[in-house]
């Protein structure tokens, strides 16, 4: 690894301290998801990913892409990450993985964001922490994109979620309880937003408190790795959305 200058390490701490926007007032402390969360990833993201995954997959196994594919999805389905069934049948490299996983050169293009969820985020009182399976540097990409990389004090990404020489991403117990340690949050205190109902109910029962948010559960994602059946005519976002999802769910 290259080491750092200390000028640039102080620039980088300092960076990290700067307070972030908004009313951080308060007791609550909200763990925001990303994808589909806080922006329309299953516009274009979604599948983009699915599809650099997918080819990934293929490329390790030396298959086809219906192959790989289903592979996908079976170590979703029973690690609740593809890259750890990756890691663990095939010993992909992790940073390998999620660099070909996110590779978007047309990044600004694709994300889509509620106008005026700065601001929202900006009023919503308590302080706020990003906690997203996927990798900081995509992350941050996008937060600049959607203009909110100000309104969180810390992004936690899939590269943070080490415990025990083991990665331990989303709906795993151990890295969320460390998080909180390590911010000195009482679960009760915290408030996990997500779209994927599954992390949510994986921690029912800590303490900590959750929202499903719903309103772009509508596409094929690498979270949910299977079509979410929306009635005919049914709206996508708002009231109506969220209710035909959970009636589906």
């Amino acid at each position: 690894m290259p080491s750092i200058s200390p000028p640039l390490r102080r620039s980088l701490r300092g960076a990290r301290r700067r307070r972030p926007a908004g009313d951080n007032s308060g007791r609550t402390v909200w763990l925001f998801d990303l994808d589909n969360t806080l922006h329309d990833a299953s516009h274009a993201i979604f599948p983009a990913i699915n599809q650099l995954m997918t080819a990934y997959v293929a490329r390790v196994l030396g298959s086809d892409e219906a192959t790989a594919s289903e592979v996908r999805v079976k170590y979703w389905q029973r690690y609740g990450a593809t890259l750890l069934g990756m890691i663990r049948h095939h010993n992909v490299d992790p940073a390998d993985f999620l660099r070909a996983a996110h590779d978007f050169p047309e990044l600004a293009e694709m994300v889509r964001v509620q106008r005026g969820l700065a601001g929202h985020l900006r009023r919503l009182p308590g302080r706020k922490i990003l906690v997203t399976n996927a990798p900081e540097q995509y992350a941050r990409a996008v937060m600049k994109v959607a203009g909110i990389q100000r309104c969180f004090e810390r992004v936690v990404a899939i590269e943070d979620m080490w415990v025990h020489g083991h990665l331990r991403p989303k709906p795993d117990r151990r890295m969320l309880r460390r998080l909180l340690v390590q911010q000195r949050v009482a679960p009760h205190r915290a408030v996990l937003v997500e779209d994927t109902l599954s992390h949510l109910k994986r921690y029912a029962g800590t303490g900590i408190r959750t929202a499903w948010v719903t309103g772009y559960l509508r596409t094929l994602a690498p979270s949910r790795p299977h079509d979410v059946p929306m009635p005919a005519g049914a709206a996508v976002a708002g009231a109506s959305g969220d209710a035909a999802v959970r009636s589906t769910l």
